[in-house]
């Protein structure tokens, strides 16, 4: 009843101010305008006018501020407001690749050299092979004038895979360890030579800078040769299909993937 009431208080002003042409038909020239309002701002307005005109009748001039007081807040009402989900788009960035089960593809598209993502990473691109026999592959340069050489202390985020257990969604193999889930701080750190890790893998590493990633290979026999020195990172006692896997590698082909990004060089 408020809202008739406020509508037809409206009209009734239209009407008595400036019927239009419409009025042979019945119609107040401005009911569009009118129609348009909340019952609130129109009695606002109404009330505004009427202050204005100090209750002796209302004169020409505020006719005419009080219409385009109407059409002011037709507009501010009928104004159509943008929504907002409430997305925040560059938080997509860290989302997972959907498939990446193991977090490979992952982790590679959110490390960043200061050259940015080269066009040759999509490429199938052969492995450099090394007189060890091991190979490898880099995917980031890295930055910075320090590189790995003999002596140097470095410390890696390193994620070990087995190449003869490789899936569809895991085409470089299932891992058995990552410093992730096998070390406390996400890290193995040790220096160039002093016999921790595989030579073989140490020379795959040299040359690299700090924020460089490379895969690099190593090939069944060096793989068996290293477990018989202890010189392979063993998952934790937590990683109970990394340890699974880790014996079952040496039932067949124990050809090792390891990735490595470096995080400090001395």
């Amino acid at each position: 009843m408020k809202s008739v009431i406020g509508l037809m208080t409206v009209f009734s002003y239209s009407w008595a101010f400036s019927p239009g042409p419409h009025a042979a038909i019945g119609l107040p020239s401005r009911v569009v305008i009118s129609s348009k309002l909340s019952v609130d701002s129109v009695h606002d307005v109404i009330a505004n006018s009427e202050r204005n005109d100090n209750y002796s009748g209302i004169q020409s001039p505020n006719r005419r501020s009080f219409l385009v007081k109407v059409s002011q807040v037709s507009l501010v009402v009928s104004g159509v407001q943008p929504s907002n989900a409430g997305i925040d788009p560059s938080s997509l960035k860290s989302l997972p690749v959907e498939g990446d089960t193991s977090g490979a593809a992952t982790r590679l598209r959110q490390i960043e050299s200061s050259n940015g993502p080269r066009p040759e990473d999509s490429k199938d691109i052969a492995f450099e092979v090394l007189p060890s026999g091991a190979s490898y592959r880099e995917y980031r340069e890295g930055k910075g004038d320090a590189t790995v050489q003999p002596g140097s202390k470095v410390a890696v985020e390193m994620t070990i895979r087995c190449r003869s257990f490789a899936t569809s969604n895991e085409p470089g193999g299932l891992k058995y360890f990552s410093t992730m889930e096998d070390t406390e701080f996400n890290e193995l750190a040790w220096t160039i030579g002093d016999g921790q890790l595989p030579p073989e893998l140490e020379e795959g590493i040299m040359g690299m800078r700090k924020g460089a990633v490379r895969r690099i290979e190593l090939p069944s026999t060096i793989v068996f040769s290293a477990r018989k020195l202890g010189t392979l990172p063993l998952p934790s006692d937590k990683n109970k299909d990394g340890r699974r896997r880790f014996d079952n590698l040496f039932k067949t082909d124990a050809t090792l993937m390891f990735e490595v990004l470096v995080t400090r060089i001395k």
